[in-house]
């Protein structure tokens, strides 16, 4: 059988033996024919479903009288050259449906290209003009590659995928379209390549759902709004296998460099977190908001990126989104360079952020922000600022350029930062408000001041250099608690300056060329010294004012112009094994002050004073006193043994306040009385340690068993100030914890955040309420297990300086000890909270309302105790909280009570007084409310 050709078919109106229209030629045509199509306008509108070829010859412009100018159902139908109108600028021009159509150098005009159903076209050269809505919409599961693209005078979107979709956009020109540029949404995907995005309205892309999206090599500038915005949740992947866009390819070249760069834990972090939308080598600029903009729970990775000229912030996280920034530069905004909000979470590796309107980084809420190598300079307001509970991390980073603070935190936020430099600084170059720091081989500057800490926590600075051309080098507020570790300071006014109350830990180190004296310590101040080098001070190299104290051991003291010590009035220090050389005075002292000098050595000195000072009285053991106060007797007359009378009379008053506290608290006779024999065997301790002998084998961690609302809370504050007291814990403050401040969220997310909240509790109590949680029944993978580890670890480093309380019921508290061996060995003691009886429930209320100026009748007393008795006990009684809750019930319905007597504010005014205090039994609440 003889194979049948395909005959070329014409469209020519008007010339023989051609077709009068396209569809009459279509409908001739064979499968796999070719049809021309002489130059004019056709009024009609093609349906196709075979393999056909459409080629224009000159302008042939297809007019649809109604709906699409082309619809194609299947095949592989193709169209060359032909310009496509659309009576309905609102509707599809041409409606792909299936198949695999071609689209070659065509126009459409008028309306959209919409692909639909599994539809998979190819357009390549063409342009969409003056279409409203959107000019091209791919929708099912449809995949469309779209080549050398040009949108332009749309009212609409530009590009829109939804359901399913996937679409593949290579040098493209999406121009002026007065909505957003490109929308991948749902479970779309868009890989765009060599795109450039102009003068968009809302965004120039936007990404929602669960879409994805890969960017490379694309120009986003000229948006009304954000250049990238992604929101949705795109950022949270099912699992460790979860599907990243950016990982398919045939060459492999287009994996995720943020974990290729990273450690192998990284990359499986990151593996596991993100996915959602990839930019490689774009260009983001000129854009009425933010550059990027990533929200919800979306992901989105930067790498060799340029965001620059942005009215808002080059970079905004914010939500749950999580961003991963490589070799990243955000420069020239009118805002911040990056900012990361509520839990957002940010990775920056070698970016820079810099010549910025306001902040280089900015942090707030509990946003998480890690910077490797990268460079915050050139800002308006401070380069790097924390507030909230916000955590950054910083490694190898530079940071300057500003006429405000290098890094400052404040609130809550912690900073830990690793071989950083700050430079370049107007004020400080690193200020703590309120927030918490740790910094480890930095170089740090400030013009004012080198570090200024201020705040309950306790920042640690170790192995760092500071240095400073004005104030201070380090200054350490008042009430706050550091730790200095081989820190050399330089310059300054005062190059190391302790205010009034602090207590800093100082080991090695040095204090250079100060323009005034080394170290200053203010009035209640109580550093403990070890190891110091004070070097060439203008003035003095110690200077302690009026009720300074301080204990310094193995310290140097050299090259002071003035006297190396000054010890002013009622100020208390003691100098062990420290040596002064290369002044005229070792110690300059007022009458009123109390120095003491042990195995000193003094060099080149005209008169020395230290050799001819006693010793202290009190020889210590091993363990670090924070202040001299602890340290030495008063008057250096005391015997052996012997403690300051002030210092003795000032603790005892304090034991006795808190012992009242804890009797007047009501019921808990078995905790009260565990309470003051453990304050005894502290005190026994106490003693063994101020006579040098070894403490004993006591464990001051416990374990408090018992139901909600039985004062465990209250207990442990008073057990901490007992502790403080005696001196064995330097602060005495209680900060409280639960699972959610100890559990990440992911791996390598909780030791951090224990670590972070233990810090907090350094000097103090830390108290674990529903520790139990800690541990699920039946999960082995919990997190909270790490939280665990962690714990341990810190306490055994830390035995000193904190105490751990877990709480919560008491069966379940068993569970939590057995869970780890290292938990039960360090907590040897329980304390029973018991519940609350009826008539201490009564007692308790008793007690609110004799503090808020309440009385009640006689009957009322036993109405009460009548409440308690029939109110049930179960899961949701709150004890001690739900009396409370009655008293407050109780003034409420009072309240109502007397307003509906009817009087006036003035008859208020003059009222009985017995009216406006006593409590009757019909204002006690319904048992159903509680």
């Amino acid at each position: 059988m003889r194979e049948v050709k395909s005959v070329a078919q014409r469209v020519a109106p008007g010339s023989w033996g051609a077709h009068r229209s396209i569809g009459a030629a279509v409908r001739d045509a064979r499968p796999g024919g070719v049809i021309t199509v002489q130059a004019g306008t056709y009024t009609e509108g093609l349906v196709l479903d075979k393999d056909i070829v459409l080629v224009a010859k000159g302008t042939v412009r297809l007019v649809a009288p109604r709906g699409p100018a082309v619809t194609v159902h299947s095949g592989r139908a193709e169209l060359r050259g032909f310009t496509l109108v659309s009576p309905a600028p609102r509707e599809a021009a041409v409606l792909l449906r299936g198949g695999e159509p071609v689209l070659r150098d065509c126009e459409i005009t008028g309306g959209r290209v919409e692909v639909a159903a599994a539809a998979a076209p190819l357009l390549s050269g063409c342009s969409v003009r003056q279409a409203e809505g959107m000019a091209v919409r791919l929708t099912g599961t449809s995949r469309t590659t779209l080549e050398a693209l040009t949108v332009g005078g749309c009212s609409g979107d530009g590009v829109v995928v939804e359901d399913e979709a996937a679409l593949e956009l290579t040098d493209a020109l999406v121009d002026g379209v007065a909505g957003r540029g490109i929308v991948v949404t749902a479970g779309a995907h868009a890989a765009l390549t060599r795109c450039e995005i102009r003068g968009s309205g809302a965004a120039a892309v936007l990404v929602d759902g669960h879409a994805s999206a890969a960017l490379r090599e694309c120009r986003l500038y000229e948006a009304n709004g954000q250049g990238v915005w992604v929101r949705g949740t795109a950022g949270r992947s099912p699992g460790p296998q979860g599907h990243r866009p950016w990982d398919v390819g045939p060459t492999g070249e287009d994996r995720d460099p943020v974990a290729a760069s990273s450690s192998a834990d990284d990359a499986v972090r990151s593996a596991d977190r993100i996915q959602g939308v990839r930019l490689r080598d774009c260009e983001i600029f000129r854009t009425g908001r933010s550059g990027v903009l990533a929200e919800d729970a979306s992901a989105i990775v930067l790498d060799r990126c340029h965001v620059h000229r942005t009215t808002g912030a080059a970079v905004l996280v914010t939500g749950e989104a999580v961003a991963e920034l490589v070799s990243v530069r955000a420069v020239d905004c009118a805002d911040t360079a990056l900012v990361v909000s509520a839990t957002g979470n940010a990775t920056a590796r070698d970016s820079t952020f810099a010549r910025t309107g306001a902040n280089g980084v900015y942090a707030t809420g509990e946003a998480e922000v890690s910077l490797t190598g990268c460079t915050v300079r050139e800002t308006t307001y401070t380069a790097v600022h924390l507030g909230g509970s916000a955590r950054v991390k910083a490694r190898d980073c530079g940071i300057g350029g500003t006429p405000e603070y290098g890094a400052r935190v404040t609130e809550r936020a912690e900073l830990l930062a690793e071989r950083c430099e700050v430079t370049d600084v107007e004020l400080t170059g690193l200020c703590v408000e309120g927030g918490d720091a740790a910094l480890r081989d930095c170089r740090i500057e400030g013009d004012r001041d080198g570090v200024r800490l201020i705040t309950t926590h306790r920042p640690l600075l170790a192995d760092c250099a500071v240095t400073s051309i004005g104030e201070t080098g380090v200054r350490v507020g008042r009430d706050t608690g550091a730790r200095l570790e081989n820190v050399t300071i330089t310059g300054a006014t005062t190059g190391l300056l302790l205010e009034e109350d602090s207590t800093v830990l100082v080991e090695g180190g040095a204090v250079r060329e100060s323009r005034g004296s080394g170290v200053v310590v203010y009035a209640g101040a109580r550093p403990t010294v070890h190891g110091l080098t004070v070097a060439s001070a203008a003035k003095n190299a110690l200077y302690v004012g009026d009720g300074g104290e301080g204990r310094y051991d193995d310290c140097h003291f050299t090259g002071s112009r003035f006297p190396a010590v000054y010890a002013g009035a009622r100020s208390r220090i003691l100098l062990r094994r420290c040596v002064v050389d290369g002044t005229e005075t070792d110690l300059l002292r007022d009458e009123e002050a109390e120095v003491y000098a042990q195995d000193c050595h003094v060099e080149d000195v005209a008169d020395p004073v230290l050799p001819t000072l006693p010793p202290p009285p009190v020889q210590q053991g091993s363990t670090p006193v924070p202040g001299l106060r602890r340290a030495v007797g008063a008057g250096g007359t005391a015997g052996e043994g012997e403690q300051d009378p002030e210092a003795r009379e000032s603790a005892a008053a304090k034991l006795e306040d808190l012992r009242a506290e804890l009797d007047r608290l009501v019921g808990l006779e078995g905790v009260k009385r565990d309470v003051v024999t453990l304050t005894k065997l502290m005190q026994m301790v106490k003693a063994r340690e101020d006579a040098g002998l070894a403490p004993p084998p006591l464990s001051r961690h416990l374990v408090f068993a018992g139901n909600p609302g039985t004062g465990k809370t209250t207990v442990a504050r008073l057990y901490g100030g007992f502790l403080a007291a005696l001196g064995l814990l330097s602060r005495g403050h209680l900060v409280e914890a639960d699972r959610g401040d100890l559990v990440g969220e992911y791996v390598g997310h909780t030791a951090p955040k224990t670590t972070a909240v233990f810090r907090r509790a350094l000097g103090g109590v830390l108290f674990i309420d529903e520790a139990y949680s800690l541990v699920p029944s039946g999960q082995f993978t919990d997190f909270g297990s790490e939280a665990v580890s962690t714990l341990v670890k810190l306490m055994e480093d830390h035995r000193d300086e904190v105490v751990v309380i877990v709480a919560g019921y008491p069966n379940e508290m068993n569970r939590l000890l057995e869970s780890n061996a290292g938990l039960a060995s360090r907590f040897t003691r329980t304390l029973y909270f018991d519940d609350y009886s009826s008539s201490e429930l009564v007692r308790i209320i008793e007690h609110q309302a004799d503090s808020h100026q309440y009385t009640f009748a006689p009957q009322t007393t036993a109405a009460l105790h009548d409440y308690f008795e029939m109110l049930p006990r179960g899961e949701q009684f709150g004890n001690g909280r739900s009396a409370r809750q009655v008293f407050q019930r109780m003034t409420e319905r009072h309240a109502q009570r007397v307003s509906e007597l009817g009087l006036s504010a003035v008859d208020l005014a003059s009222a009985d007084e017995e009216l406006l205090t006593t409590l009757l039994p019909v204002d006690l609440p319904p048992e159903e409310v509680l």
